[in-house]
């Protein structure tokens, strides 16, 4: 039985070919891994003493001869291949270890060196596995160091793999080559700024199975975007779980919402998430105050919610979540004081981004990019990364937005986005108040903001995601106190609603652009 081995990770590799010779195999290896091999003491047979050909190009050429991939394709019960190794004294490989240059790692440390990207696309190492997965019947292909436990339990059993075992190895291999490749397009369609490519593949790597989806008869998993450009944002997947239970389905949606709103902000900011929206949000001097005004939107609903802040967690802000009941608090990180006393509570996760939380103006393409299921297919946008900068602040009423109006439109248009649409958030300053989203028209909207915000809402400023088709809206509006909104204008009756808000004394701003969230 023989061996092709050929790793760029060599993580346990000498174990695994140690155990091999053992159990009578030859391996046959290429430069580096060769090395690594003999100095573990495997008897090793270089790869060019079957080629007849010593490495060539750099590197670039090792194992794309025929008397490899001929020893790899050869269908083991068709007597015309088998004689024509025979011919070729060609000795069939039964066996191909193998993984693959890193190139994410690669672009993502550096990624306008393109000479150095271009060197970490392997092409001898993907027809290796390819090849061996192809003829899975008779060869096994085996790329994930986690495996060589198995690989050798399974030999030491039976002296080979078994169909089935190589079969289920094919299948991941080849998930492994599509999903390499689907790196490397994303890379160059980033540097062409290709958003849209014709054929898009998308590289995806599983972190874990979850307990379950939405629901717990949903069966869900959670993969990572293997993204060719670096990461600047934090992430929730890329946090730390400082306390509680591992996280779900609904766990990962709600915190990635609350660090997606405080994101929004450089001053310090506090949201409450429910149900994937929020229903508490606020900006102020320091994160506890922040917290506690964003709290005072609606503490009925922010119960069992999902907290986001913009810093570090400190006692003062600890002791002001105690006094109510969440599920999970995302934040850059705790100090040590207010860590010991939130976890206390058994059943709160805390969790860590160990990164600064605020905007990040040069997000990559590939980072903002949304997929979004339907039937047959997917859907597929950039994220809406417009805020205060694109706005055009056109006043259209004759009377302007105060100054204390202007800090409460501008909030509330950053809030507007996060809410489903049709979306009408209340602000009074950097604090939400009141909101309204996810209803077949926009009046009921602005109907269910001003419930909410009860007395809050005179002097608020509303933003709307979209624009009020009728002026009924802003009757609505006028009714519970509201002198200023915000939105984007481009209706049909603008005029008879530029009049409404006239006629209420109402300030109105156009901001030339739509914020909706389907």
């Amino acid at each position: 039985m023989r061996a092709l081995f050929s790793v760029e990770d060599k993580t346990n590799i000498v174990d695994l070919a140690r155990e091999m010779v053992d159990m009578g195999w030859e391996i046959v290896s290429t430069g580096g891994t060769a090395e690594t091999l003999r100095r573990g003491g495997a008897s090793v047979i270089d790869i060019q003493t079957i080629t007849g050909y010593p490495e060539m190009l750099g590197g670039r050429v090792k194992t794309l001869h025929p008397a490899v991939h001929g020893a790899l394709l050869a269908q083991r019960d068709n007597p015309e291949h088998m004689a024509q190794l025979q011919s070729s004294a060609i000795v069939p490989i039964d066996m191909v270890v193998c993984n693959l240059y890193n190139f994410a790692d690669t672009v993502q440390q550096n990624s306008a060196a393109m000479d150095a990207a271009i060197e970490k696309i392997d092409i001898g190492g993907v027809t290796l596995i390819r090849a061996a997965a192809k003829n899975f019947q008779s060869v096994a292909v085996v790329f994930n160091p986690e495996d060589y436990g198995r690989v050798i339990d399974e030999l030491r059993a039976n002296g080979s793999l078994s169909l089935e075992t190589r079969q289920q190895f094919a299948a991941a291999a080849f998930a492994y080559t599509a999903h390499y490749d689907a790196v490397i397009a994303a890379y160059f369609h980033s540097l062409s700024k290709d958003h849209f490519p014709q054929q898009f593949a998308v590289p995806l790597q599983k972190i874990e199975q979850l307990r379950y989806g939405e629901n717990p008869h949903q069966p869900a998993a959670i993969y990572r975007w293997t993204s060719p450009e670096p990461t600047l944002a934090p992430t929730v997947l890329d946090a730390d779980i400082l306390h509680g239970k591992k996280l779900g389905y609904n766990n990962y949606i709600d915190l990635d919402a609350a660090l997606q709103i405080v994101s929004e902000f450089a001053q310090p900011a506090a949201a409450i998430i429910k149900h994937a929206g929020p229903c508490g949000a606020a900006a102020a001097q320091t994160i506890d105050q922040a917290f506690r005004e964003a709290l005072a939107c609606d503490p009925i609903s922010a119960f069992g919610g999902i907290i986001g802040l913009n810093r570090v967690v400190d006692m003062a802000t600890a002791t002001a979540i105690r006094e109510s009941h969440f599920d999970a608090i995302i934040a850059p990180d705790f100090a040590e004081d207010a860590l010991n006393l939130l976890e206390r509570k058994k059943n709160l996760i805390l969790v860590a981004t160990r990164k600064p939380i605020g905007p990040v103006t040069n997000r990559s393409n590939i980072e903002t990019l949304e997929l979004r299921k339907i039937s047959g297919g997917f859907l597929a946008q950039q994220g809406n990364m417009y805020g205060l900068d694109e706005m055009k602040r056109n006043v259209v009423t004759d009377r302007e937005p105060s100054a204390e109006e202007w800090i409460s439109l501008q909030f509330a248009w950053l809030m507007v986005k996060f809410v489903k649409s049709n979306a009408i958030t209340l602000a009074q300053g950097n604090s939400l108040v009141g909101l309204g989203g996810g209803q077949p028209n926009r009046v009921d909207s602005v109907r269910i903001a001003a419930q909410r915000a009860g007395d809050r809402s005179k002097g608020a400023g509303l933003a709307s995601d979209a624009y009020f088709p009728f002026a009924d809206n802003i009757d609505e509006a006028a009714k519970v106190g509201v002198t200023a909104i915000i939105q984007p204008g481009g209706s049909i009756r603008d005029a008879e609603v530029i009049e409404a808000a006239n006629k209420h004394h109402m300030a109105m701003v156009f901001t030339g652009y739509r914020n909706f969230r389907h």
